[in-house]
């Protein structure tokens, strides 16, 4: 028997196919998928433990395929071995004439991988660049919790490389010493319009690896024994634990590889047809010919099924209340001053959660003494749920999103500011159909003393973005939530680890009154009439909400009678928000700390999609912010006092003064 002939004779079977799906579908990357058409042969009949027919059983080896666009290959081998796809639990073998569907707007087969479109066999959408290896280390870090033995093999382009989140990872996996992680950098030498630069040849990436503390192996990414060993080598570092050296594979391939007529510069993203189609499959066919001279009909690859280790089910109890909660930390005295900050209500009730909910894992990023994560990390029951990703936001939400398609429920954490440069990985995340939770301390104009650097201005209008779409699940893409007291904060962290899907919630550094008590109800959509009026409707959420209470007292004593509603979700009940603003004689004055497009956007949108007549003006940050030494200070610079409110509301009534 010839392993290296049985190999070679199906990677041109599967480039193959790659050439002819990408020509049916008249767009795609064929000469990517052909540079891994080895490695992926390898891969997936021969060193994967797994079961085709239930590609996403819990103890099964996974590919992550971070160069998302030479997913044909891989989908040339799920057809030859009929792999389970459907959706819902609901899986019948993937067949030819599935692969054929390759793009196709009600297929499954998509551009890039997608496993919500029912393609199970991957854990998280990719394409956009980079996210792969640290998903793969969210999978690495969800096995090592359940005790399975599993290996997450990653698969990198050498221009993706370039990406700084892919060093972010390696980082994180070296920390972690993550054995059970092995990256494969595919370094076929030409990114989309031309050559990738010396920095991500093969020979460099290796010394950056190896300067991070890997254990390398160069291979020529043809070579069946050569691919074999390697990953021989990642098994044997995966049986070691913590005491062994995670594995990286730099492999040395051909874009086109096996057919010099689509080889070289000019065929990224451009499917092969007519003549060059033709050259191109005799090319291949003739290489079969040499290069298995010594197959006969007893070479086969074998598939190894996966450990069958048995993970008990997780713990969920009822969380104590806020109340209760407070009195079990010892936070008893701090309770009976009124007073208590959104972001430290969050790490009480992460801790809480902690204690009732076995699946419920946290990431931080190098400020959890800020976010008040650390609460739950410095707990021993729960420790070991508690990862820090350091200063590196895209790897930890991507790291998140891993988790969860491992099973988890996990929160990330860390300034507002600084998930805007996460913005992509949270998308991916979405996409995905990720269980992920957002969490953003340090929001609005709070950080005032440090400036605008460190203060979230557009970050509602984007997640509110998303919160106008739906995902897989028919729910919005993305909840945004604005707690405004510590009631708010606790019982939302709640419901949030009970919802299936992303959301977004924002705490804030000052310290603030209490609003609310444990009888009161937070839902996704919710809102709350916090005072009944009949002149004008005021609509903030969040820290800004206090501003608006004090408004309330001013315009009160000028004879105007508002009503307050703390807007804390999008999307909202819009039904019951304009029926308070119709008992107001239709008019709404938004109030927000942070730019345009959040909520008076979004109440915007309500009141125009009612058709009935409303007049509505926006209070919101229309200038860059400054440091200032007090939060009163930069609310006066930006015009947003209690006076400045109410005194934008006496006007919209035509009242002179406040």
């Amino acid at each position: 028997m010839s392993f290296a002939a049985a190999v070679h004779a199906k990677a041109i079977q599967l480039d193959k196919t790659s050439l002819e799906i990408t020509a049916s579908a008249g767009a795609g990357h064929p000469t990517s998928a052909m540079s891994l058409g080895h490695i992926v042969t390898v891969l997936m009949y021969h060193t994967m433990r797994w079961v085709p027919a239930h590609p996403h059983y819990a103890g099964s080896d996974r590919l992550v395929l971070s160069e998302g666009h030479a997913v044909p290959i891989v989908y040339a081998a799920c057809a030859d071995l009929g792999v389970g796809i459907g959706k819902d639990g609901d899986l019948r073998p993937m067949t030819m004439a599935d692969a054929a569907t390759l793009r196709a707007i009600d297929s499954p087969i998509d551009g890039h991988p997608n496993p919500v479109e029912g393609f199970p066999f991957f854990d998280a959408a990719t394409g956009s660049l980079g996210m792969g290896l640290s998903i793969s280390a969210g999978l690495g870090l969800a096995a090592r919790q359940d005790g399975y033995d599993k290996q997450i093999y990653c698969i990198i382009g050498d221009g993706e490389s370039r990406e700084g989140q892919v060093w972010e990872a390696v980082d994180f996996i070296i920390d972690h010493q993550l054995t059970s992680v092995v990256p494969i950098f595919n370094c076929n030498s030409f990114g989309q319009s031309d050559r990738v630069s010396n920095q991500q040849t093969s020979g460099v990436t290796a010394k950056k690896l190896e300067a991070a503390g890997f254990i390398v192996e160069v291979i020529d990414g043809h070579d069946p024994e050569a691919i074999q060993t390697a990953l021989d080598v990642a098994r044997t570092n995966l049986e070691k634990g913590t005491q062994g050296v995670p594995v990286a594979i730099v492999a040395n391939t051909v874009k086109g590889w096996g057919s010099p007529v689509c080889q070289g510069g000019g065929w990224h993203g451009k499917p092969v047809t007519g003549e060059k189609m033709q050259a191109a499959l005799e090319e291949l066919d003739g290489l079969r010919t040499q290069l298995t001279s010594t197959l006969d009909a007893s070479d086969d690859l074998t598939i190894y099924p996966p450990s069958d280790v048995s993970v008990p089910a997780p713990s969920i109890e009822d969380a104590p209340s806020f109340t209760e909660a407070m009195k079990q930390f010892d936070m008893a005295s701090t309770l009976a001053t009124g007073k208590f900050a959104t972001r430290r209500a969050f790490g009480v009730a992460l801790r809480a959660l902690g204690h009732v909910n076995d699946s419920v894992v946290v990431l931080d990023a190098d400020v959890k003494n800020s976010t008040f994560t650390e609460w739950f990390g410095n707990d021993p029951a729960l420790s070991d749920r508690m990862y820090e990703c350091k200063i590196a936001e895209q790897n930890m939400v991507s790291v998140g999103a891993g988790l969860s398609a491992g099973g988890k429920i996990p929160f990330v954490a860390t300034f507002s500011k600084f998930f805007t440069r996460a913005y992509d990985q949270i998308e991916l995340a979405i996409n995905s159909g990720a269980n992920l939770k957002v969490v953003g301390s340090h929001s609005g104009i709070g950080p005032a003393s440090d400036g605008p650097s460190q203060m979230s201005l557009p970050d509602v209008a984007w997640f509110r973005s998303l919160s106008t779409a739906t995902d897989h699940r028919g729910n919005p893409a993305c909840y945004v939530l604005q707690p405004a007291d510590a009631y708010a904060a606790y019982g939302l962290t709640q419901v949030m680890a009970d919802y299936e899907g992303v959301c977004y919630m924002r705490t804030c550094r000052p310290e603030v009154e209490f609003l609310y008590d444990d009888s009161t109800v937070f839902n996704l959509g919710g809102l709350e009439v916090l005072t009944s009026g009949r002149d004008l409707l005021i609509v903030s959420a969040g820290y800004m909400l206090h501003e608006c209470n004090k408004a309330i007292e001013l315009l009160d004593k000028a004879g105007i009678d508002a009503s307050i509603i703390d807007l804390y979700s999008l999307p909202f009940d819009a039904d019951k928000l304009l029926d308070v603003a119709n008992d107001n004689g239709g008019m709404i004055l938004t109030v927000e700390d942070n730019y345009g497009g959040g909520i008076g956007s979004a109440v915007a949108d309500a009141v125009t999609e009612s058709g009935d007549g409303f007049t509505i003006e926006q209070m919101h940050v229309r200038r860059i912010p400054k440091s200032a030494r007090t939060v009163e200070d930069e609310l006066e610079y930006l015009g947003l006092r209690s006076v400045d409110v109410a005194r934008h509301a006496a006007r919209m009534l035509g009242v002179a003064s406040v």
